[in-house]
């Protein structure tokens, strides 16, 4: 029996643009003005992403904390913190707290409309001369400002700061590691690697598929649930809404939207087969916005990532990794459905080599 938990966050499934709709506001900052918006700069579409079945992340270890099954790391902002960040792979832009920028004195920026998983945003955003992840600084940059306790940490880090590093989430031993992708990557036993595409920065995977069903899906850290669009219900769930059990999510803005969930019978990344997969399904801005709302896709989040020991993506290779936590059938239970059961499986042994 699938029962859903009556609350999740979602990240941002992020994209800045300029202002051309009628949106909700986010106040500024105080103290602060809000100049009129502006498009800021665009993330370059790459192309598609793969599973590859060997690869070490080398760098510096960063000690993660785990909010629910998302992954917060420490950060630095304009030398300061430390402080603790979400990791977002599905966001364009990172994000900074409205309580850090006020009490950093952060410059205000110019304004920007924020897509996130509910709605489109008008927000302030605020300078930073640098933002420090273990060994990785990424400078000057222009930050939109959103309130911590609808982050859900104090700040988000997003594509703009890991479009050219490696990233490796370890949630068995709660370790984040960063390095620069230029660096040559070492190859090790015990990983399955999926080739993904791009899109404004993300990861696009083609390697999917539900009950047999092929779809594109993009990894998404800074989500706590995994989304389907209507498209992919249609195609597996047709007719009997008995199935669905109704669910309501809260993005990081802080607004809500109703989804429906239901037990999707295989999902299969890669060599990688998980079986009765609850899946909420929602036709949400970012699809539109990753260029998959006309066909079946998925936005993974770490309800599933979590079930993994490893997970690492090489955005600037187009390059996912995953490695079991053990090897066979092995049940798991994934948090978005408290009933529900779930396992996970692999015909590939090499994927569960420590």
């Amino acid at each position: 029996m699938l029962r859903p938990l009556c609350k999740m966050a979602l990240g941002l499934g992020l994209a800045c643009q300029g202002a051309s709709a009628q949106v909700t506001q986010v106040p500024p900052v105080a103290g602060t003005s809000v100049p009129e918006p502006v498009a800021p700069w665009q993330m370059p579409a790459l192309k598609p992403a793969v599973i590859d079945n060997a690869l070490l992340i080398g760098g510096q270890d960063i000690n993660a904390r785990k909010v629910d099954t998302r992954m917060t790391v420490e950060v630095r902002v304009n030398g300061r913190g430390p402080y603790r960040f979400l990791v977002d792979s599905g966001a364009d832009s990172s994000v900074i707290g409205m309580r850090v920028a006020r009490d950093l004195q952060l410059a205000a920026g110019t304004s920007v409309m924020l897509n996130s998983m509910t709605a489109r945003t008008l927000v302030p955003r605020a300078l930073v001369d640098e933002i420090s992840l273990g060994a990785i600084t990424i400078r000057d940059l222009q930050l939109p400002v959103l309130r911590e306790q609808d982050l859900g940490g104090d700040g988000i880090i997003g594509i703009d700061a890991l479009v050219q590093h490696r990233l490796m989430l370890d949630f068995e031993k709660r370790v984040i590691k960063v390095e620069d992708a230029r660096t040559p990557s070492v190859m090790v036993r015990g990983e399955i690697v999926v080739t993904a595409r791009r899109r404004r920065g993300q990861l696009i995977l083609t390697e999917v598929h539900a009950a047999g069903r092929a779809l594109k899906a993009v990894i998404d850290t800074g989500s706590e649930i995994t989304i389907g669009n209507l498209k992919l219900r249609d195609k597996l769930i047709r007719g009997n809404r008995e199935k669905f059990a109704a669910v309501v999510a809260t993005d990081v803005t802080g607004a809500t939207i109703n989804l429906q969930m239901a037990v999707v019978e295989t999902l299969e990344l890669g060599s990688v087969m998980l079986r009765d997969v609850p899946i909420a399904f929602g036709d949400v801005p970012p699809f539109g916005l990753f260029g998959l709302d006309e066909e079946p896709a998925l936005l993974l989040g770490t309800d599933l990532l979590n079930t993994f020991r490893r997970v690492s993506l090489d955005f600037r290779a187009r390059k996912v990794r995953f490695q079991l936590r053990r090897c066979g059938s092995t049940s798991i239970n994934i948090g978005t459905a408290t009933q529900s059961r779930s396992r996970i499986s692999s015909e590939d042994r090499e994927v569960c080599v420590r």
